[in-house]
């Protein structure tokens, strides 16, 4: 069964961090009401369209108890432990762990509590890999970091700096927060390699200019794929037409990847796991059978997610190149 209907898709702006491409799914409830994709997807279109912040959307999204998601395994060597709209992953190498991405804020606590209950040791995790500076994705670094004593710190220079501006710029605000100092800086085609498993590090501008992707392998008893973490799902905050431009190539090069003879990829595990179905997915990954196929080994939803992040794109730089 396929993760998720394959209708037209639609691109959605969400908050000041992030924005997404996501399903155009049958008109749902207008309150949201705990983890479900559909309603989240249509109150950040809303949002996107009348810039205007829905009650129910800000609500939900500092409710604690809305956002909470039980961790989960989602294959062999991969953890979900992240919250509702914000993805946190665990690849278990045979030589310890990496952690993609470090949630934020209270979040963090939250992270923390289901890295425990995954039965993740903090001195195990070797790398944390983070995708770009936006403060939902790196927000908790800076905690973080007295607490995983093992663990080298990931991302591009330019994914760096947008952090350092981001967390500077948050200072005297409500939701002020701190950045580390740089540790480990990736660039295009990099390789971390830690015990049996490697991370390619992939430079996808346009969500940010310091946006990064990671490809990796997940496994599913006997059966290895290859998975990608996109960095960044959406358009906000652009600069101008050379920034659309630059998502637009960023897009191209991962359906390249997608489409590829050799080891292409399968499994998209997103970043903001309500832009393609993760929790509905992940039921039915609950519910799978001896000798079912794995629900999240789904290329054609992939590249379905691409097709229109890329036609929003183009939408988007038409708009930019005729102001």
């Amino acid at each position: 069964m396929k993760n998720y209907v394959k209708q037209k898709t639609t691109l959605v702006t969400a908050l000041a961090a992030c924005s997404l491409g996501a399903l155009a799914l049958p008109a749902v409830a207008s309150e949201i009401e705990g983890c479900q994709s559909a309603p989240i997807l249509e109150k950040f279109e809303e949002f996107g369209k009348t810039g205007k912040m829905p009650r129910e959307l800000g609500a939900w999204l500092g409710n604690a108890e809305a956002q909470y998601v039980e961790p989960y395994k989602a294959f062999d060597n991969v953890n979900y432990v992240g919250i509702c709209w914000v993805s946190a992953w665990t690849v278990n190498t045979s030589e310890g762990t990496v952690l993609i991405d470090t949630l934020y804020g209270p979040f963090v606590d939250v992270l923390l509590d289901n890295l425990k209950k995954m039965n993740v040791d903090l001195a195990d995790i070797k790398y944390v890999l983070m995708t770009h500076g936006h403060f939902d994705h790196v927000g908790g670094a800076d905690k973080l970091k007295a607490l995983l004593p093992n663990a080298r710190f990931v991302m591009t220079e330019e994914g760096y700096e947008e952090a350092e501006e981001g967390a500077a710029k948050s200072q005297g605000g409500r939701r002020a927060w701190s950045m580390i100092d740089r540790d480990i800086v990736v660039k295009d085609g990099d390789e971390i390699t830690l015990g049996d498993s490697t991370f390619t590090v992939y430079e996808t501008p346009g969500h940010t200019h310091g946006t990064a992707s990671y490809g990796y392998t997940v496994k599913d008893g006997d059966n290895s794929y290859q998975a990608f973490t996109v960095g960044g799902l959406g358009l906000n905050a652009i600069e101008g037409p050379s920034q659309v431009e630059d998502f637009i190539h960023s897009i191209d090069k991962i359906s390249e990847l997608v489409q590829g003879a050799k080891n292409p990829l399968q499994v998209h595990l997103s970043t903001h796991g309500f832009s393609n179905n993760l929790p509905e997915t992940a039921a039915l990954l609950a519910k799978r059978g001896a000798g079912d196929p794995h629900p999240m080994v789904d290329p054609e939803a992939f590249q379905a997610q691409l097709d229109s992040l890329r036609e929003g794109a183009v939408k988007r730089l038409a708009i930019e190149k005729s102001k």
